[in-house]
């Protein structure tokens, strides 16, 4: 199972003042769901193969965004959220289908697991975006991951957008103190990423 490398305690991050700390447990599955809105903006954008795996799908509230435009969407996930089909993304070996681009916001603890593993799987000149936090750019495990892949382009949004723990946005409707980005990368691209803001 996916599990969170991110303490539960609120008392340190209330002691040295920071805003966004949680004050629950993490979702033991990590499943933080996505703003629909999330999808239109990074559309807005980039443009995707026909074809888009979203392979941590939860209720499917990114891949209905992306059906809606159109796109042929193939959802899986680790769990039955009843929405698309049970997998592990990690151990698969290849997309559902050929010509697939690779769209998700992956559980954060094993953010880079999955970024290594969709560029290792997905076909050359197909793109992979994750909808990740700005925090994803810092680590030296990440840095080395990054040399090896450097994104094509990164979009920060520049309002904050809320990921809502079991995919549940009445509870979690308040903008929070997270700043969340597109990671975009193009399987084969080699270059210094740009930086673009969304929203």
């Amino acid at each position: 199972m996916y599990k969170s490398s991110a303490g539960n305690s609120r008392s340190s991050f209330v002691t040295i003042g920071a805003r966004n700390f949680t004050d629950y447990e993490r979702e033991k599955d990590d499943y933080y769901a996505s703003p629909p809105y999330a999808a239109i903006l990074l559309m807005q954008v980039e443009r995707f193969s026909q074809n888009i795996w979203e392979c941590a799908c939860g209720e499917g509230h990114l891949s209905k965004e992306f059906s809606k435009a159109g796109y042929t969407v193939y959802s899986s996930d680790l769990v039955d959220r009843g929405f698309g089909y049970v997998q592990d993304f990690l151990s698969c070996k290849t997309p559902p289908v050929r010509d697939a681009d690779i769209i998700t916001n992956p559980p954060y603890s094993k953010g880079g697991e999955f970024v290594e593993h969709a560029l290792e799987i997905v076909e050359d000149k197909h793109k992979v975006a994750m909808f990740l936090k700005i925090q994803f750019l810092e680590g030296k495990a990440r840095r080395a991951l990054f040399d090896k892949y450097p994104p094509k382009t990164v979009y920060v949004s520049s309002s904050r957008l809320t990921c809502a723990m079991n995919g549940d946005f009445e509870r979690y409707a308040k903008a929070n103190a997270v700043c969340y980005a597109w990671f975009v990368w193009e399987k084969g691209w080699m270059g210094d990423p740009i930086i673009r803001w969304i929203n």
